[in-house]
């Protein structure tokens, strides 16, 4: 493999001039300069990235957190972040927090030891006072899918509560009267926010969501075909059924038509996140849009502003979104038969 040294040999140069070359430096003439590149060139020398963030404290960087790398939601997270950082000409790392406090302090403390300067965080286990304490550290830390309000101006985030309302209040537009629920048993803020709102949006019409008519599992097919059993098992009558993610939905659908219900003729079903799965599903799921997409890429864009301290593009608030009803083929006016 040629090294610095090598190159610094053959063009007849120093090893700290052709360092300078490298990251830029000051004090290298322009002839020096493109003649140090030629033999870089000749040699196929390639610049260590890690050894010249050491060099510069800065990186070419840009890094992402993500609980796990098989959900398609999070796929298009890092593909929003991918996308921006290859605008600015910079590599993604990732790394995974694998759904613990434990393991994301981990994969954070990852990109910061490969010099990364510009980090996009989804972290759900991790408290606030580590999470505030770390953007202390790091000038391009943003939190994603997150509001926490002593950095709100970090924070890319979506209003999961009005969500929840919104799909109750397509419901009861619909003339459903019974109502049941599919929410992730996951111990973090974006199920019982869902939830909430959801039961909001019931109590707002004078409908109540009852405590036999809410079911928990894992956020998957296989939990939202659990959670759907537990739920026709109580013998309670029920609708319209809310379920806290597209794929815990498409697990419920599959349920009920395997014991006899019709989506929606019977049961109108409304999911959350709008993957690229719910336009395929049968029936289409109607869902809550999440444009994770987009967030991934204003996070990415808000974190290199920080890191580079383009202030002016900053909002002290930070960037919420809202989620959008689309309507599809899961959910009908309710009739009686």
């Amino acid at each position: 493999m040629t090294t610095i040294k090598d190159v610094a040999q053959k063009a007849g140069v120093s090893v700290a001039t052709v360092s300078r070359v490298v990251n830029n430096g000051p004090k290298v003439s322009k002839k020096t300069i493109a003649h140090v590149k030629q033999v870089m060139t000749e040699l196929g020398y390639t610049p260590n990235a890690n050894a010249r963030a050491l060099v510069t404290q800065k990186s070419s960087t840009v890094g992402v957190v993500i609980p796990e790398l098989t959900d398609p939601f999070f796929a298009s997270l890092a593909g929003g972040v991918e996308q921006v950082a290859r605008a600015y000409k910079r590599q993604l790392l990732l790394s995974t927090g694998q759904i613990s406090a434990d393991a994301e302090l981990k994969a954070i403390q990852l990109l910061i030891e490969r010099q990364c300067d510009v980090i996009v965080v989804h972290s759900k286990f991790l408290d606030d006072d580590t999470l505030i304490n770390l953007s202390q550290q790091i000038k391009g830390l943003v939190i994603i899918d997150r509001f926490i309000p002593a950095i709100a101006q970090r924070c890319v985030w979506l209003d999961n509560q009005e969500g929840g309302k919104t799909a109750a209040r397509h419901f009861v537009t619909l003339g459903h009267q019974s109502f049941a629920c599919i929410s992730s048993n996951y111990q973090i803020e974006d199920p019982s926010l869902r939830l909430n709102g959801f039961r909001q949006g019931l109590e707002s019409a004078n409908f109540n969501l009852i405590a036999e008519l809410t079911s928990f599992s894992e956020p998957t097919l296989r939990g939202g075909e659990l959670a759907t059993q537990k739920l026709l098992a109580s013998n309670h009558q029920f609708s319209a059924l809310f379920v806290y993610n597209d794929a815990m939905a498409i697990g419920a659908i599959s349920t009920l038509e395997d014991n006899g219900f019709r989506v929606p003729q019977d049961i109108s079903v409304i999911g959350f996140d709008d993957v690229l799965l719910s336009r395929y599903s049968r029936p289409k799921l109607t869902t809550m849009h999440y444009p994770i997409e987009q967030m991934a890429q204003q996070a990415a864009e808000l974190a290199i502003a920080l890191a580079t301290n383009s202030h002016e593009t900053i909002n002290s608030q930070g960037i919420k979104h809202v989620p959008r009803l689309v309507k599809r083929e899961s959910t009908a006016s309710y009739t009686t038969i």
